[in-house]
Parts: C-alpha cells; sequence; structure tokens
C-alpha cells in the first residue's frame, strides 16, 4: 500500500489555513489545465472553520468564481435552511460571500417525498455538468472529505448496505439505531475517481481513529474510509496536532 500523505497542522486554525491554500491552489491548478474547477465538499465542525477562513482570505476572491463549481459530498435529507443541512452550512460560511454564479451551486435536492428520486436527480446534475454519458464517473478536481469517530467518511457508515452501491453516483442511507436522519452521499466510484481528495481530522478524540485506520489491515465494512487505500497517492491526510498524536 502506498505509505498514506500526513500533513500535522499546530492546531485547528493552523488546518483551516492550510486546507485554503489546498484549495486554491487545487482551484487555479484546475482552470489553467481545463478551464474550470469542480469540487464537492463536506459539512462539519472541522470544514466550517477552513469556508469560513477561504470566505475572508483575498485571494479567494480573485478565483474565477464564474468557472467554478460546487458540489456536496453527502447531505441530510432535511430541509435547506435546517441547521442540521450540510448545505445551508456552506451557504452561509462561504456561497453568500463569493461572486459565484447561482447556476454553479449544485446542492443534493431534499424537497421530494421519494428521496431515490432525489438521489437520481443529483446524478442528472453531476452527468450534465460532467459531460457524462450513462455509465460514466465524473472526476472531482476536488474532493474535501472528514472523518468519524467510527472511521465512516461521506455518509459512508460501517457495515451500511450503501457501501456496495457501485453503480449509482449518489445513493440513498436510511435512518437507524445510531443515524438521526435519512442521508444522500455521493458513492465509492465517485471518491475513487477524484483527482484529489483531502481527508480533515481535528481533536484528540479522533487520535485513536486514526492509528487504527492508518495502521490497521483494510476492512472498508469495518472502517469505510479505507475505501481510499487504493488511490492513497491522491489523498491527503491534513491532522491537527491533537489528532496525529498517535501517528506522528
Amino acid at each position: 500500500m502506498e505509505q498514506p500523505h500526513i500533513e500535522i497542522a499546530r492546531d485547528s486554525q493552523d488546518l483551516a489555513e492550510r486546507m485554503v491554500q489546498l484549495f486554491l491552489s487545487a482551484a487555479q491548478d484546475a482552470v489553467s489545465s481545463h478551464g474550470v474547477f469542480r469540487t464537492a465538499l463536506s459539512g462539519g465542525r472541522t470544514p466550517e472553520r477552513f469556508l469560513e477562513r477561504l470566505a475572508n482570505t483575498p485571494e479567494a476572491h480573485s478565483l474565477p468564481w464564474g468557472g467554478v463549481h460546487l458540489f456536496w459530498v453527502d447531505e441530510r435529507y432535511v430541509p435547506s435552511d435546517s441547521q442540521a443541512s450540510n448545505y445551508r452550512l456552506v451557504a452561509e460560511t462561504l456561497v453568500r460571500r463569493i461572486d459565484i454564479p447561482q447556476a454553479n451551486v449544485h446542492q443534493i435536492p431534499t424537497e421530494s417525498a421519494d428521496m431515490n428520486a432525489a438521489a437520481r436527480a443529483y446524478e442528472r446534475v453531476m452527468r450534465k455538468v460532467f459531460g457524462l454519458e450513462e455509465g460514466g464517473i465524473p472526476q472531482f478536481d476536488l474532493i474535501v472529505l472528514g472523518m468519524g469517530s467510527d472511521g465512516h467518511t461521506a455518509s459512508l457508515f460501517p457495515d451500511s448496505p450503501a457501501l456496495r452501491c457501485v453503480d449509482r453516483l449518489a445513493c440513498v442511507v436510511r435512518a437507524g439505531a445510531d443515524l438521526k436522519f435519512d442521508r444522500i452521499t455521493l458513492t465509492k466510484p465517485v471518491l475513487l475517481a477524484a483527482r484529489r481528495l483531502v481527508v480533515l481530522v481535528s481533536g484528540g478524540e479522533k487520535a485513536r481513529i486514526l492509528e487504527d485506520v492508518l495502521t490497521g489491515e483494510p476492512d472498508e465494512m469495518r472502517y469505510p474510509i479505507h475505501m481510499l487505500r487504493p488511490v492513497m497517492e491522491r489523498v491527503t491526510w491534513l491532522v491537527d496536532r491533537e489528532a496525529a498524536g498517535l501517528v506522528a
């Protein structure tokens, strides 16, 4: 297995600043290379700091936002103005503070009573933006992920049937005993196709799981983030010092 590329930040603020620089670099490279930057973002406390910092960074306002397309890695099936909405988080911290065309902001739809129809609608948007035929896989320039204390990433949880959903670009994840909300998530093939992925990990409570994930035997049903191992050369693990305490 390719050795993981780990960058250790001093603290959560330094982690956010480093993620801003990674985002800006990836955006500039993509626009220079093929004229467009397509990225998928995650919600959560750690990405929130990065998004706030990005919105307030002068370099971000000079990006050609007309050539940037924002997608979401996953979404809770709640109204877009809900406190639990990943769309709401990104909209409030970033989208409303930058000059990006609304047509380039591709939120996961959560209005329909039919979740499977909503997942299919999100697939159609991806196919249109990426110019894909049926069966094609979008190649995002950058996907920003987090990692839960159980080793999940996106909304791909341990032992979830969604881990076996490899013929779709987005799939439904049903709520259960340990999961409060229904969700829609990008699938494993989409994550693995990305040109670059960054996994943000922050806090001492993640130290043990990070050590287990990076040193343990591959088992993606137990630790879904292990699905990234085949593409480890394209993954940056951006972690703060507390989270890196057992692997540094």
